[in-house]
């Protein structure tokens, strides 16, 4: 099983969700794999990506000897959108699709987590969405929880939902978790059929509903 761990926008934390789910998929009996394809805003070591290749070795013994490289397929340095980030260079589709069979093979469930959100470009006309298209694997939307948020929210999903990817969400309640809950909490619950909070839930109905 695979998913994309994707979000509303950069600074939303998909790499936390991420190593939370690696987490829940462990304490489930799976042996868990990351990689994120592209990471900017690189100055020697991947931070993010150094995060998931911790965690990847931690927690799965078929990954111990993977490379930061394996992680990270594409380091770029400034801290800019990939397509500007990548400057001359060249982002390999299938490079990543290659790296990520390969971490696949080793993992029960891989996470795919992307850059930024979902129409951060990669080439002129290639966004992080087709991405998500290319690789044909379900997404998780990562959406924060502080004021604003209910517009990126139903941009995010309206647009998942337009593309006929398949999809769940998550509300990530790291910023403004008490004002969520009064400003924007009675909307969600009044609009969706339920308000996804907890995590190892959102993960068991992927799950559910995608595994093959």
């Amino acid at each position: 099983m695979q998913i994309f761990v994707t979000a509303t926008n950069t600074g939303v934390g998909k790499t936390y969700t991420t190593l939370q789910l690696m987490e829940i998929s462990h304490k489930m009996g799976l042996k868990p794999g990351a990689i994120k394809p592209i990471e900017t805003g690189v100055h020697g070591i991947p931070e993010d990506g150094s995060k998931l290749l911790q965690k990847c070795q931690e927690l799965n013994p078929n990954l111990k000897d993977v490379a930061i490289d394996d992680i990270v397929p594409y380091q770029f340095s400034l801290p800019a959108a990939p397509y500007v980030a990548k400057k001359d260079r060249t982002i390999d589709l299938e490079y990543i699709r290659k790296k990520i069979n390969m971490m696949y093979e080793a993992s029960d469930i891989l996470f795919i987590e992307g850059a930024g959100g979902l129409m951060v470009p990669i080439e002129k006309d290639f966004f992080m969405i087709d991405l998500i298209k290319f690789l044909d694997t379900p997404a998780l939307l990562v959406t924060p929880s502080k004021l604003g948020c209910i517009n990126d929210t139903l941009l995010s999903l309206n647009l998942l939902n337009n593309s006929k990817i398949a999809h769940q969400w998550y509300i990530n309640l790291h910023e403004d978790k008490d004002d969520f809950f009064e400003i924007t909490y009675p909307f969600y619950k009044a609009y969706f059929d339920e308000v996804p909070l907890e995590l190892s839930s959102v993960l068991q109905r992927y799950s559910h509903s995608y595994s093959s």
